[in-house]
């Protein structure tokens, strides 16, 4: 890393003790502080009381990223909120807070914007804007967790943006998220989707984290799938398939199969069997999704029913499968709406 890095959110606890050296500042310090930005959620050196004055000053250089909310839609129906928060360059990106029984869930953005393209998905229409730094994707979490006065005991990296097309940064921010010293989520409890960035995920397979992994499928074959996904054309669905199950014989952790339902393009009981067919032996769970309309796109979501048949062809199969149940239908629950809706007010 570089020895001008100045975002202080995104070190290490070795890099802040380099940091200290560099400054002329005792090397203890850098647990003090690593503890203020990631265990107390300082989002100032003011806070820092036990640091003192002259250092607080000589890290004055080094700004601390703290996300600043613009807009949060509650949802009347479960409590969803839904955040809108504004980065320092004037980018704006989105996360949502989830009540479960088995505690509160966050969905983060990985990037502003998304270069993925896929058809049903609001965020990726003005395309890919910037990856976000590790400080962002965990300030989010922070500033929820700030906000709401509650603790965040899951993270779901399925906001805006592939995370794995921002790979050095996801890794970073996971290792800070769940390693001592921060707010320490299990591993087990993040979640990471990928729309199949292949080589990505081999890489991924080897840094031997209990994350787990969730491929947007999205369709049985790989025509239908070029139709929905244009990373399908450069990476074929056996491509994927294959990349899943070496995930699996390196990690041991079960794969989630992410199907968005669309009326009529990919909802038949013939998918479903075709489905089953093709990931049969990998150990997985399949994640029924009905897809949320969006103005810009044609597609419908598909009725109840063919939902529920989808859902007992795949287990007649033998496949594992839930439908997500849909948090936050009354405010813009959906990837990548609340973003389009405000930079579209803006403009």
């Amino acid at each position: 890393m570089s020895g001008n890095m100045t975002d202080i959110k995104s070190m290490t606890i070795e890099e802040l003790k380099n940091l200290m050296e560099e400054i002329g500042d005792k090397p203890f310090r850098a647990k003090q502080i690593y503890s203020w930005l990631h265990e107390h959620l300082a989002a100032s050196y003011e806070e820092m009381t036990n640091l003192p004055k002259s250092l607080r000053e000589k890290l004055s250089d080094y700004p601390i990223t703290s996300l600043e909310p613009v807009e949060v839609q509650t949802s009347k129906i479960d409590g969803t909120r839904k955040y809108l928060f504004r980065l320092s360059d004037g980018n704006v990106i989105e996360s949502v807070f989830m009540r479960y029984k088995h505690g509160n869930s966050v969905c983060i953005s990985s990037q502003a914007g998304c270069r993925m393209g896929c058809r049903f998905c609001a965020s990726t229409i003005g395309g890919l804007t910037r990856n976000l730094l590790p400080s962002e994707m965990l300030d989010q979490i922070y500033r929820i967790q700030v906000l709401t006065g509650e603790r965040v005991s899951n993270v779901v990296v399925m906001g805006t943006g592939e995370p794995l097309d921002n790979y050095d940064n996801l890794l970073r921010f996971i290792h800070i998220l769940t390693e001592e010293g921060g707010i320490h989520i299990s591993q087990r409890n993040l979640t990471v989707s990928t729309c199949g960035l292949v080589p990505a995920m081999y890489k991924l397979a080897e840094e031997k984290l209990q994350i787990t992994l969730a491929i947007s499928l999205h369709a049985p074959n790989d025509a239908k799938r070029q139709e929905l996904m244009p990373i399908a054309k450069k990476y074929s669905m056996d491509q994927v398939l294959e990349a899943c199950r070496n995930y699996f014989s390196k990690t041991g952790r079960r794969l989630t199969f992410e199907y968005s339902l669309v009326a009529g393009v990919n909802d038949s009981e013939g998918d479903a069997g075709e489905l089953a067919g093709r990931i049969r032996g990998i150990n997985c769970h399949v994640n029924l999704i009905p897809v949320n309309p969006i103005k810009e796109r044609s597609f419908t979501r598909s009725t109840r029913q063919a939902v529920e048949n989808f859902k007992i062809k795949l287990e007649k199969c033998g496949i594992n499968v839930t439908i997500r149940r849909k948090m936050g239908s009354d405010i813009d629950g959906a990837c990548g709406q609340l973003r389009k809706r405000y930079i579209r007010c803006e403009i």
